[in-house]
């Protein structure tokens, strides 16, 4: 089933119209249920806060004890197994996809997730020796296969508007990036229509982990279901022309990128104000859909040296915006072009309860702070106090009412 087929063909205003990956990924985890009565999604009690609750619909929780009139729908045949710890779960299964060779998804809050970094690197080194070891070799010599692990991150550290600092941590997108292997990717959709594709490339994954992070609030449609598919198909990044006044054949004054949605509508909104006050630049925005060891792109289809150096030029500085740890992003960059032109945001651990704009802020990753970054370097002091300026407003705003200032 390629449910990508099903997303537009043509997006007429990019980022006007808003909608929930969650709430996607959850309409296709139950689809997907009812079509393959062997798949299980494993959750902490957090099902209907992560908006994958319509996997509801097609079936019950798991439950073996005794039901109570106050229980909400549960069965001893149910394939959607809640239990407040991340390592039965993550253990179940495992058991799942390797005994039975079925598919699964697991999901949990961003923060939590790295409570089973090691239960997730010993499943890697199995399929390290699956590999290498001849009795779980396939007829024909090639190594016996599983459903890949896939691993659905939601409530991130930049929606956690009550839950807070521990809510916070997007450390296992770190761990998983720096085991020196090709069994891990880390995805991340900027869209709905996006998040449609990572689900068809996990369901279509074999012998690997895939983590894949999304935030459940609604945000921005960007792409259309071709663009979607180029990205997994051509090294997991492309150029968004939208976002760029600046041709394929021309040479960027400056590179734009980013990795995770709400990051990239900052970097997004960062263009634009600095075609407005420094209209004669020339900007490319680039979005990065997937990560793997050392390399933009999935495992299986990684973003060559040529293309990177088509796409982020060879001498422009790169600013970009990344979803976890900057540098996360940084080290991979600096894989493919000198690090000298490297300049990266994202969480750097700042934040508590507070307003979606203030966490972006107090982490240097809002539109303001990555057009600081130009406005710096072009020596134009006025604009560095315009947007210092437009930052301290935003967080007196904050502090003072709890909200954050339409922008």
């Amino acid at each position: 089933m390629n449910y990508l087929d099903e997303m537009p063909e043509r997006i007429i205003e990019p980022g006007k119209e808003s909608f929930s990956s969650a709430e996607r990924l959850g309409h296709l985890i139950a689809r997907e249920m009812k079509r393959d009565p062997h798949l299980y999604l494993f959750s902490p009690d957090e099902t209907t806060s992560n908006k994958l609750d319509a996997a509801y619909e097609v079936s019950a929780r798991a439950w073996n004890l005794p039901a109570e009139i106050w229980d909400l729908p549960e069965s001893t045949k149910g394939r959607i197994v809640e239990l407040l710890s991340e390592n039965a779960l993550f253990a179940a299964q495992v058991g799942h996809v390797l005994g039975n060779k079925e598919q699964a998804f697991m999901t949990s809050y961003e923060a939590f997730f790295q409570i089973i970094s090691s239960q997730i690197i010993q499943h890697l080194k199995f399929l390290k020796q699956v590999e290498e070891a001849d009795w779980r070799k396939n007829p024909d010599g090639t190594p016996e296969t599983f459903p890949a692990i896939n691993l659905l991150s939601t409530s991130t550290c930049w929606r956690q508007d009550h839950n807070g600092f521990s809510h916070q941590s997007p450390a296992l997108i770190s761990t998983l990036l720096s085991i020196p292997n090709r069994r891990v990717n880390c995805i991340f959709p900027v869209d709905d229509v996006a998040a449609t594709a990572a689900f068809d490339f996990m369901l279509a994954s074999t012998n690997v982990v895939n983590l894949t992070t999304f935030n459940k609030t609604e945000e921005p449609r960007f792409i259309d279901k071709n663009h979607a598919k180029f990205q997994y198909d051509n090294g997991g990044a492309s150029i968004f022309g939208f976002a760029s006044n600046c041709g394929e054949q021309e040479t960027p004054d400056y590179v734009f990128t980013s990795a995770g949605d709400i990051v990239t509508r900052e970097a997004i909104a960062a263009v634009r104000i600095i075609n407005e006050d420094l209209p004669y630049l020339k900007i490319r925005f680039i979005n990065v859909a997937a990560l793997s060891y050392n390399a933009i792109g999935t495992t299986k289809n990684q973003l060559e040296n040529s293309t990177f150096s088509q796409y982020y030029s060879d001498n422009c500085p790169i600013i970009a915006n990344f979803h976890g740890y900057p540098e996360t992003f940084k080290n991979i960059l600096k894989n493919y072009t000198s690090p000298a032109r490297i300049r990266v945001h994202g969480f750097e651990e700042q934040g508590s309860t507070t307003t979606p704009f203030e966490m972006l802020s107090l982490n240097h990753a809002s539109r303001y702070d990555l057009a600081l970054d130009v406005a710096r370097d072009q020596g134009r002091e006025d604009l560095v106090i315009k947007y210092e300026s437009l930052i301290e407003l935003n967080h007196s705003h904050a502090r003072e009412l709890g909200t954050d200032i339409s922008i």
